[in-house]
């Protein structure tokens, strides 16, 4: 099933829903290929809503830390939510919590950039 993205402003932060698996291939070139876009259009505050993630790989983990560390470098950030508890656990055993600023919503999220 390839990766589904809806991208929308929201308070000026470009919120873009994810839906379906961030595996090797595919449907990781188009998760980084969509953040740089972002960033390339002068996007500095931007939230991946992980809700509809049905499963992600290491690739699919290495394609979220390299957009994170993109992101950064270019002057932007990048935020998580609406993380799965399993998606929540693998973060957490592989350390990548201490990575991402990861919220429980996209509500939360968005308001951290104002903060």
């Amino acid at each position: 099933m390839a990766l589904k993205m809806t991208n929308r402003e929201v308070d000026g932060v470009s919120v873009v829903a994810l839906d379906g698996r961030i595996v090797l291939g595919e449907e990781s070139n188009a998760l980084r290929e969509k953040v740089k876009s972002l960033i390339a259009a002068g996007k500095k505050k931007i939230v991946l809503n992980m809700d509809n993630i049905t499963f992600i790989d290491s690739a699919g983990l290495g394609t979220l830390v390299a957009a994170h560390h993109s992101a950064k470098s270019q002057g932007a950030s990048m935020r998580l939510c609406h993380l799965g508890s399993k998606f929540q656990e693998v973060l957490q055993i592989t350390k990548l919590l201490t990575v991402f600023e990861v919220f429980n919503t996209e509500a939360e999220a968005v308001a951290s950039f104002s903060k």
